[in-house]
């Protein structure tokens, strides 16, 4: 069974301290604070990283769909947006999937299905439901 790692350090306290993490393939690492997490200051927080965690199963697991349909993809795109709903403390609420694709000889329809399959299939859509709100856009490009 496949398994992946990450590691996160925090220095200091809440508000003025800092982290970093670490994927133990090496190939993302970044720095976070208080202010990059809830003020919106410029920089990396956890919720940025579920987003993008998201953003990548998703487009795995349309072309996936597509391509055992009988329909490849040339180009899946998708922008995750997560949002944090700090009523009554922070929580995260809602993941918003945009996705694009270019698909030879299918129609939105056909690629809405797709993508509506994809979004309750993939694992980090597993790992979210019942605790997120989801909202797709998906839409075919020329």
């Amino acid at each position: 069974m496949p398994t992946s790692s990450a590691t996160a350090t925090w220095h200091g306290k809440l508000k003025d301290g800092s982290g970093h993490f670490d994927t133990a393939s090496g190939s993302a690492k970044g720095e976070y604070t208080f202010a990059t997490r809830f003020e919106g200051k410029k920089g990396t927080n956890p919720e940025e990283l579920i987003a993008a965690a998201h953003a990548a199963c998703f487009s795995m697991a349309l072309s996936a769909g597509l391509e055992k349909a009988g329909t490849p993809a040339t180009r899946v795109n998708t922008k995750a947006t997560c949002t944090l709903d700090m009523t009554g403390g922070p929580k995260i609420a809602k993941m918003r999937l945009e996705t694009r694709g270019v698909v030879p000889g299918i129609d939105q329809a056909a690629f809405l299905k797709a993508a509506e399959a994809a979004k309750d299939g993939c694992p980090v859509s597993g790992a979210l439901k019942g605790n997120v709100a989801f909202e797709l856009d998906a839409r075919l490009e020329p």
